[in-house]
């Protein structure tokens, strides 16, 4: 099977965990120079009152084009807190919350210093939860034209078409209220659907 870019991002939505599934390995994306407001440092949920956006705070680099590997987190703002906070209230009466609590808690609790290996480590702890094993291989350095690139299209602003993805409603707390709400975070999908998650994964 082919091999697949995709740069690291916090919490990352359903597509992205299409990607690490669908191809047979992943090339992740360390060399590039940092772009702001992608999926690098922020995720979307559905909370009480619509698609709630939480981003990390990264401490400005030093010099104009600085590696994604090398920036570094901010303590500014408390945001661990609120981060936390944002998740419990948003997931705390979804029927998978309470199961996974644990896994996510100490993310919150202990402190980082460069958002690639948060990032990293939260999303070794999510292909965990939902039994994926992707074979991931992180760049020595970065080339501007590869196949199967991801990079750049996977965009909370921008978003671009993706005939290889279609997905699939599933059950939110708030899909009454709101409609069904697609490709938020994977928490959404974990915290909602439990062991079934990857099946909705497989089939989007």
């Amino acid at each position: 099977m082919s091999s697949v870019y995709l740069s690291t991002a916090y919490l990352a939505p359903v597509q992205y965990y299409c990607k690490l599934i669908s191809y047979g390995s992943v090339a992740m994306e360390a060399n590039e120079n940092y772009p702001k407001q992608t999926y690098r440092n922020r995720c979307m949920i559905a909370a009480a009152n619509g698609i709630q956006t939480l981003s990390i705070p990264i401490e400005s680099p030093k010099t104009e084009k600085c590696p994604t590997k090398d920036i570094r987190i901010s303590e500014h703002g408390n945001w661990r807190h609120i981060h936390w906070h944002a998740l419990v209230s948003a997931y705390g009466m979804s029927p998978f919350f309470e199961y996974y609590e644990d896994d996510f808690a100490p993310f919150y609790h202990q402190k980082y210093h460069y958002l690639f290996d948060f990032n990293e480590r939260l999303q070794l702890t999510i292909c965990e939860l939902l039994d994926i094993h992707p074979n991931i291989k992180y760049t020595t350095e970065y080339l501007p034209e590869v196949a199967n690139d991801f990079r750049t299209t996977i965009c909370p602003r921008h978003p671009a078409d993706d005939n290889s993805f279609h997905p699939q409603p599933y059950y939110q707390v708030f899909r009454e209220k709101h409609g069904f709400i697609p490709n938020l975070s994977i928490v959404d999908l974990l915290f909602n659907m439990g062991p079934e998650a990857t099946i909705i994964l497989v089939k989007s």
